[in-house]
């Protein structure tokens, strides 16, 4: 009798102007790899009904530590039925451009900020009214300062089974808003990554009967966004300050088209408060927190390093925010 193993494909949908995350269960047998499989792409706004079949290709594959071994999560790109990549498809952009520029070794760390919501409100705020303001919520601990510390572990601990390049946690400024890390790793392998972990944080939450949010502004008025703060480095910036600057000053040359790709709603959290510079202007600066590329004072004290592109939102695409990043900076600074 076979032994059979189940395999969560996940994969981006259609949605606009910011795709979702789906996932379905194939019972696949043990020492088989996940094949190819299709779905219904009229359901996902991926396809017309009268052409609806569209195709799954697993492009990264780990441990499942929701369902324990030997069970997997399969992390897909969609195609036509031609085998070309679907016009939603965006990581088969980023292939091209990783492909293009390997000999610059580009390695990225992501910090993903996301707000757990309870119902209609952050979990943890008062039925009526507002928390405290913002002070003693950022890497804060206790009971009035703190809310979802559970579902924070369980998702780092189930993250780490996995085998993720999951390097950390932390609460953040806002009550009810949280961080982790990805990296770092190379661009496919922390886009893929930080999908896979989105769906693990969600998919955990469940549990919990708490929704994970990605909106870039989830509370109005005085509180802070949520980021998907981008470090990077190239071969040469890991052994030259210049390399770092001379990135910073490449960014600043597609700020335009940079800002256009980098999360919808990126006009509600860059708006130059809230540890932010504003969308419509471009800075950089060592230690700087209010700029749109901030230079770790380590890597001005060291003489090398890498720098973090503070602009990007929560719900970036990392395919697409570790296409332009790599394309920007690759095609300006030397190897």
């Amino acid at each position: 009798m076979s032994v059979l193993y189940k395999a969560e494909y996940i994969w981006m949908d259609g949605a606009e102007p910011t795709q979702r995350l789906r996932c379905k269960t194939k019972i696949v047998e043990v020492g088989h790899e996940p094949p190819l499989w299709g779905f219904d792409g009229s359901s996902t706004n991926q396809a017309d009904g009268h052409a609806s079949d569209l195709v799954l290709k697993p492009v990264f594959i780990c441990h499942d530590p929701v369902r324990g071994a030997p069970h997997k999560l399969v992390m897909c790109e969609v195609l036509n039925i031609d085998m070309t990549p679907h016009r939603t498809n965006t990581r088969a952009k980023l292939v091209e451009v990783a492909e293009k520029y390997k000999e610059h070794e580009m390695w990225f760390g992501i910090e993903q900020e996301y707000t757990f919501f309870e119902g209609i409100r952050p979990l943890g705020w008062p039925d009526n009214g507002f928390p405290a303001p913002q002070f003693g919520y950022y890497c804060g601990v206790g009971s009035d300062e703190v809310f979802g510390r559970d579902i924070v572990e369980e998702h780092m601990e189930l993250c780490l089974q996995a085998g993720l390049d999951f390097c950390g946690i932390n609460a953040e400024v806002m009550p009810a808003q949280w961080e982790f890390q990805i990296g770092p790793v190379g661009p496919l392998a922390v886009s893929d990554q930080l999908w896979v972990a989105r769906w693990l944080l969600y998919r955990i939450a469940e549990n919990y009967g708490v929704s994970a949010t990605l909106a870039p502004k989830p509370v109005k008025g005085d509180w802070n966004g949520a980021g998907a703060h981008t470090n990077f480095s190239t071969k040469s910036m890991r052994h030259s300050i210049d390399a770092c600057i001379a990135a910073a000053e490449a960014l600043k040359e597609r700020h335009d088209l940079h800002i256009a790709n980098y999360g919808a709603g990126i006009e509600e959290r860059l708006t130059g408060k809230h540890e932010t510079c504003s969308y419509r202007q471009y800075k950089y600066g060592v230690s700087d927190r209010g700029a749109s590329v901030r230079i770790p004072w380590q890597v001005a004290q060291d003489g090398k390093g890498y720098i973090e592109d503070r602009r990007p939102c929560a719900n970036v695409d990392p395919y697409v925010v570790t296409r332009l990043i790599t394309e920007t900076v690759c095609s300006r600074i030397p190897v």
